[in-house]
């Protein structure tokens, strides 16, 4: 049996007739493992281009994609595609393509609810400053604001978290998005500083030069804004935790890797 729609090479999805889709299994809100199932704002998106695609819920084969991991497991054909909070850059379209954008997010700073002299990226010099390892973001802060910041790198989000709450770190930075989920599961004890200082545009990754499929993807993201889907499963996501999207940026127009 042949895939109804070629992913990557067909031979490797037709013994089982499945997708593979990376997500992340530690951001709260957005790609996070509770209890054996997926849950979040990405998954959803994932679940509903998958659909598009003509793979039912149940032919979705969920893959843990940690931020360093990412584009070997594309360029391995570990995956079929990813969606877990994956910025497009011109540095990362040198490995792999995207389609998309689904999300426009913003850099931003997770702290304890009780600090009061961290209120921005140049706030930082002389702090401890966690992020999480194949991420670019505790960079932009050394290079852009404040340069004598001490970094420390965590292989996931749960650990910089916890390395905020014991005191080991003054701060984590990553997408507001991310952060505000974090805070949230915190019960309190991390609070969003809420002045992102970049633009993130979420794309969906695949193999290098998969035009058509990237051209699939960006039909369904359209559908999916256009018919509400979009904006009822990232209100579902992000109910409770206060966010936000900056509406001057989302919903995206889709339209990345058709060329």
């Amino acid at each position: 049996m042949c895939c109804i729609f070629p992913l990557t090479a067909c031979s490797r999805n037709s013994r089982n007739d499945v997708i593979r889709i990376g997500i992340k299994f530690d951001q709260p809100g957005l790609g996070f493992k509770k209890s054996g199932t997926y849950v979040g704002f990405d998954v959803d998106v994932a679940k509903y281009i998958a659909k598009k695609l003509g793979y039912s819920e149940d032919r979705i084969v969920w893959k843990e994609s940690p931020s360093k991991q990412r584009e070997a497991m594309l360029q391995n054909g570990d995956v079929d595609m990813i969606v877990a909070t994956y910025s497009i850059t011109d540095a990362r379209k040198n490995t792999v393509s995207f389609a998309g954008p689904y999300f426009i997010a913003g850099q931003d700073l997770l702290v304890r609810k009780d600090e009061h002299k961290v209120s921005g990226p140049d706030d930082l010099d002389g702090k401890r400053l966690c992020s999480v390892t194949g991420s670019t973001s505790a960079i932009v802060i050394k290079e852009k604001y404040s340069s004598k910041v001490q970094l420390m790198q965590q292989p996931g989000y749960a650990e910089c978290a916890t390395a905020l709450f014991s005191g080991i770190v003054d701060a984590v930075t990553t997408d507001d998005i991310i952060l505000a989920g974090l805070a949230t599961a915190s019960r309190g004890r991390l609070k969003l500083v809420s002045k992102p200082f970049t633009e993130e545009h979420y794309g969906i990754g695949i193999k290098k030069g998969n035009t058509k499929l990237a051209k699939r993807i960006n039909n369904a993201l359209k559908d999916m804004i256009k018919n509400g889907s979009w904006k009822r499963a990232l209100d579902d996501n992000m109910r409770g935790t206060g966010f936000k999207p900056n509406a001057k940026y989302n919903p995206p127009v889709p339209e990345e890797g058709e060329e």
